[in-house]
């Protein structure tokens, strides 16, 4: 039976790399917003980056009603710098911000946090454009586990030979760090029913307070539904008919629920590539969990799959996708992230594309044994892209590291943290 305690060397604290951008950003902008899921750690990082600063929180019943009742008056109370958490829960203050910071534009004025994705509302994302930085803390990547930050995506995109990498990590173990996922809290119970325990009352309170207070809902017990089966099709292409059909609700219903789901950070939605950067709104994304951990609970445990279980393979890809959005937020490298798949259904599992238009392709299988049929994906992509393709990468949870073809290299999936990987030193 595979271990299902947190992976050796675990650090309690843990320092964020997420840090060192929120503290830079506190160097010239007015308004710093750390958002993500709730239980990502988003407070701790704040406080530890802002020691200083006086710190409110919104998920206090008094200091809410106050904000409320006098918003102008209650920042103007407030000494610089100030953090304000949760600040999703009086929306009313983003415009009282604006009004300050245009009052006193002063660098790392307010500092504030929401677990609910407020730039959605267009009039808050307009309210404050050009005085605020945004910034997704997700839950713990596997490299702040181990006290590393991650330089994955700086490696692919630099043209230099790969670095070498010796795989010291089994497939169960692989699978052991997808299925505890990165929620601080969940990783530090020591029993797989203890872990569960932690998912179910965080699924339960998430629908019964966060998505409540973002938009009225009437049918409470429909929006678990969704997200069950929203677990169940994670890696395809988002089809609302037919999960209306399927949970038996309308479809005007279903895509409120699932943007209610995506504003609270449970549920994510990953874009489709193409050349024509105008045609890619039009594509429909794929569907995949904010962490790899929930999805897991979710679809019932994932226990240690066989090398062929249909749970095995989205898990896997929902994992390292998620490992890449979260080193996203601290690469050198400005990227978005994608799928691709054309006409003929030939697909790449994650694309990155460089802001000046280079692209990695990068392939995820569940097996150890990688055959040539698992990066005829890449290869097309390859000709598509042409020479701004810089290389494709097919990760599996073996421990070959070998080139497989023109730019395309087999890794094992442990490079995604490891390699090229750093020590978090203090400041940083």
């Amino acid at each position: 039976m595979v271990d299902n305690r947190p992976p050796a060397g675990v650090q309690t604290p843990f320092r964020r790399n997420l840090a060192l951008p929120v503290r830079e950003a506190m160097t010239d902008t007015p308004v710093i917003l750390v958002v993500g899921p709730r239980q990502s750690g988003k407070s701790t990082l704040v406080q530890s980056i802002a020691d200083d600063a006086a710190y409110v929180t919104f998920d206090d019943a008094p200091t809410r009603a106050a904000a409320m009742d006098d918003v102008t008056g209650f920042l103007r109370g407030l000494p610089s710098p100030a953090i304000i958490d949760e600040v999703q829960r009086v929306p009313d203050v983003f415009l009282a911000i604006k009004a300050e910071v245009d009052r006193q534009r002063t660098p790392g004025r307010f500092i504030l946090t929401g677990s609910a994705d407020v730039m959605l509302l267009p009039r808050i994302a307009e309210s404050l454009a050009g005085r605020m930085e945004t910034h997704t803390l997700w839950p713990l990547s596997q490299g702040e586990l181990a006290g590393l930050r991650e330089r994955f995506i700086d490696v692919l995109f630099d043209p230099s030979p790969l670095p070498r990498l010796a795989a010291s990590l089994s497939r169960d173990e692989i699978f052991q760090r997808a299925r505890s996922g990165g929620y601080p809290e969940v990783l530090q119970r020591a029993s797989p029913e203890r872990r569960r325990s932690w998912f179910r009352g965080y699924t339960t309170s998430m629908v019964q307070r966060e998505v409540q207070e973002i938009a009225a809902v009437e049918g409470l017990s429909d929006i678990p539904r969704l997200l069950q089966l929203s677990a169940t099709r994670v890696g395809s292409l988002v089809n609302f008919t037919t999960i209306s059909r399927d949970i038996g609700i309308p479809l005007t219903t279903v895509r409120r629920y699932e943007a209610l789901l995506r504003a609270t950070y449970m549920v994510s939605e990953l874009p489709a590539w193409s050349n024509n950067v105008g045609r890619r709104v039009i594509h429909t994304p794929k569907l995949y969990l904010c962490d790899s951990g929930l999805l897991s609970y979710l679809r019932g445990g994932v226990p240690d799959p066989p090398f062929h279980d249909p749970d095995a393979g989205p898990l896997l890809e929902n994992f390292v996708l998620m490992e890449i959005r979260k080193q996203a937020g601290w690469s050198t490298n400005d990227i978005g992230i994608y799928f691709y798949r054309n006409h003929a259904n030939q697909e790449v599992d994650i694309v990155l594309e460089h802001h000046d238009g280079r692209i990695v392709g990068i392939e995820v299988k569940a097996a150890t044994a990688i055959q040539a049929r698992d990066w005829r994906g890449l290869n097309v992509l390859r000709e598509q892209a042409g020479e701004r393709f810089v290389r494709g990468i097919v990760l599996h949870p073996g421990d070959q590291v070998l080139p497989i073809g023109e730019r395309t290299w087999a890794l094992p999936i442990e490079a995604v943290w490891r390699m090229g990987a750093e020590p978090i030193t203090a400041g940083r």
